[in-house]
């Protein structure tokens, strides 16, 4: 396969569609992984898969993202063209316009409460979005919104390999008690992948949700990990409240984001360790919950 970089992009965008083909292509900075993002010109983007198992996810933004859009409080990627496989390039691959704004990291957030109810808002806007037809969890969005015991043997093999600094017992029971109960309600639109990068920040207020590859229909509480990832307490309970969610979603909630912790941990406690410090951080956090609401 062709390697994925501007000269790649602009051959692509002038054998596809050369009414942009004079506009200037370039890397947008922190890219993407699943995906790896340009901008073209000032105002759209070009987005195309790193890899084959995340190209579904070109198809169901087309189809669903202008549907989604007309019911949500904040923007979100509007789709312009759909681009076929060229240029050494296998797969579909999509044009954007370009939505303004940072990613969220908590130095550009004036205000972590606000900001937490402000998302909540967004969420309970897109999970009573009407489902019909929509995309059940699966294969497409990495079963997000469906059951956590598709990753219960990766869950435990991470503990294993983590059994010398973690206390897995304990561990172990947050994992059980997220494994122990499902969505009884109706399913609703998730977004699959709250992060924060994949939240906008303008004038450091929430402006934007993007990526909405892992998206899907099903149960909302892989929605809640950012509960863990990025709020102190106080911006967790003002989330917490905003959802009025039942506890066992939120048990769900760590379950999602304890699973990403561990796997991510395991793989990276000795080559990254910044990034595995950061993972740490979200395991004492879901730690420190759990404890306070039992």
């Amino acid at each position: 396969m062709a390697e994925i970089d501007t000269k790649l992009v602009e051959n692509l965008v002038a054998e596809q569609f050369p009414q942009w083909a004079d506009l200037p292509v370039r890397p947008v900075a922190n890219g993407g992984w699943d995906n790896r993002t340009f901008h073209l010109g000032d105002h759209m983007s070009v987005r195309l898969p790193s890899a084959e198992h995340y190209v579904a996810q070109v198809e169901k933004e087309h189809r669903w993202l202008p549907d989604l859009a007309s019911a949500l409080p904040l923007p979100i990627p509007a789709p312009l063209a759909q681009g076929r496989p060229g240029c050494g390039y296998p797969w579909p691959w999509s044009i954007y316009r370009w939505i303004e704004g940072e990613t969220a990291k908590r130095e550009r957030i004036a205000d972590m409460v606000r900001f937490a109810e402000e998302l909540a808002d967004f969420l309970i806007a897109l999970w009573r979005i009407d489902t019909s037809g929509g995309p059940a969890a699966g294969v497409h969005n990495f079963h997000r919104g469906g059951s956590l015991g598709v990753y219960d043997g990766q869950t435990r093999a991470a503990l294993a390999v983590l059994a010398d600094e973690m206390d897995v017992p304990l561990l172990t029971e947050i994992w059980e008690r997220a494994l122990a109960s499902r969505w009884q309600q109706k399913p609703v639109w998730v977004h699959g992948d709250i992060a924060e990068g994949n939240l906008l920040v303008r004038n450091g207020r929430l402006s934007a949700v993007i990526d909405f590859g892992s998206s899907g229909v099903g149960d909302p509480s892989s929605d809640l990990v950012i509960a863990w990832t990025l709020f102190d307490r106080p911006a967790r309970e003002a989330f917490r409240e905003r959802l009025d969610l039942d506890a066992q979603a939120w048990e769900r909630g760590r379950g999602w984001a304890l699973w990403k912790a561990l796997i991510t941990l395991a793989e990276h406690r000795e080559s990254d360790l910044q990034k595995a410090d950061a993972h740490r951080r979200w395991i004492e956090e879901i730690v420190a919950d759990h404890q306070g609401a039992i």
